[in-house]
């Protein structure tokens, strides 16, 4: 039993507990064991080797001495992004058609297979997630044909989809693979304009997509683990799907003024923000651990509830001090890991990384060629 798990019961006095690990304590019961988070305690990485619509486009590949690494330093997960288009036979020149969103090139889909051996050979769950599906994408930048919150031919080309990925493996343990359905959905005014606002899905709307999916899922494999990510870009819980007996996936991205700070994708004006601070005033916000613990709160108790819990993405971009970085994420992942709840940092190499972050406050140490976050990595390995 974690040390925090019976501070009540051993009579040792509440007062120091944090606001989420009292109202825990409150709902089950005093003296009683926190509920088991239904998913295993993960903890890794996203990769985003297959992440853009583009193949051609230059990315850092992947590679098996990176897997290794991982595993020698304590890492069980890596989640993998893809772009639906990436594993098209499709020239990226021009609009895609509705006709052709499910032209699959079977040799970009072995490149994708070629990977998730590679990370099974050094013990890695693996899971898959599109990151941009037929209709829908977080990201702007690609023209989809359709919308999949909207349109019954987007539905339809979603589950084809996962089908295929299901069948790919469907002789695979859950314990070495799971599908995570969608990155981050939300309702966007203008799905072409990166800052346009966004809101969260129709609660039954969201379920109808997630259950048509995990239904072509689930008809190759019942017993394939599906993850659904947070309504509203990955952030709140969504309890219209509690009842499809899959996993939910939250963010460790809350407040973006800690870990989207100066990102251009995320702030219209990013030269002209408030400096963050952790805990501090930060525009006409105090910023502390109280408000990540009442963030969170939602999730811990879909936990107790009985549903698999993990969080597929967290970190902070390169522009946010590191002494504040790693202050604000020491917080987000002892709440996470108070919990059992396990997580992938986005991502390991590159701007929010480990290793080749670009950050300019950090005093480096030469990992084979790399630059390592010595500081980030113990503190990743410590939770």
């Amino acid at each position: 039993m974690h040390r925090r798990s019976f501070l009540k019961h051993t009579g040792i006095i509440a007062a120091g507990l944090s606001l989420a690990e009292k109202m825990a304590l409150g709902a089950a019961g005093a003296g009683s064991v926190r509920p088991v988070n239904k998913l295993p305690k993960w903890k890794g990485f996203n990769l985003l080797d297959f992440y853009l619509p583009d193949p051609s486009a230059s990315r850092r590949p992947t590679t098996e001495e990176h897997f290794k690494w991982m595993r020698d330093w304590g890492f069980d997960f890596v989640r993998l992004p893809m772009a639906y288009p990436y594993y098209l036979a499709f020239d990226g020149d021009r609009d895609i058609t509705a006709g052709e969103v499910n032209n699959v090139s079977k040799q970009q889909v072995e490149k994708i297979q070629t990977l998730v051996a590679m990370a099974h050979k050094y013990d890695m769950h693996v899971c898959l997630n599109l990151h941009r599906a037929p209709g829908y994408c977080i990201n702007a930048g690609f023209h989809e044909p359709f919308n999949l919150w909207k349109d019954q031919e987007a539905l339809d080309a979603f589950c084809f989809h996962w089908n295929m990925w299901a069948r790919i493996y469907k002789d695979v343990s859950r314990k070495k693979i799971s599908f995570d359905l969608l990155n981050e959905p939300s309702m966007r005014e203008d799905m072409n304009d990166q800052h346009s606002r966004s809101g969260p899905v129709p609660g039954d709307v969201y379920r109808k997509v997630a259950k048509a999916a995990v239904e072509a899922i689930r008809k190759e494999n019942p017993d394939h683990l599906v993850i659904a990510d947070g309504n509203s870009v990955g952030n709140n819980v969504t309890p219209e799907l509690i009842d499809l007996n899959i996993a939910q996936s939250c963010r460790g991205y809350y407040p973006h003024a800690i870990s989207h700070y100066k990102a251009p994708w995320a702030n219209k004006d990013p030269d002209h923000l408030p400096e963050p601070l952790w805990p501090g005033q930060v525009g006409n916000q105090y910023l502390s651990r109280p408000m990540l613990e009442k963030y969170y709160q939602p999730w811990i108790e879909l936990v107790q509830k009985g549903v698999g819990v993990h969080c597929g993405e967290c970190g902070a971009w390169k522009k946010t001090p590191h002494p504040v970085f790693i202050s604000w994420f020491s917080d987000v992942l002892d709440i996470l890991s108070g919990h059992q709840i396990g997580f992938a940092a986005w991502n390991f190499i590159g701007d929010f990384g480990l290793l080749d972050s670009g950050r300019e406050d950090v005093v480096y140490e030469d990992w084979y060629g790399h630059k390592l976050d010595r500081q980030l990595l113990e503190l990743l390995k410590k939770h």
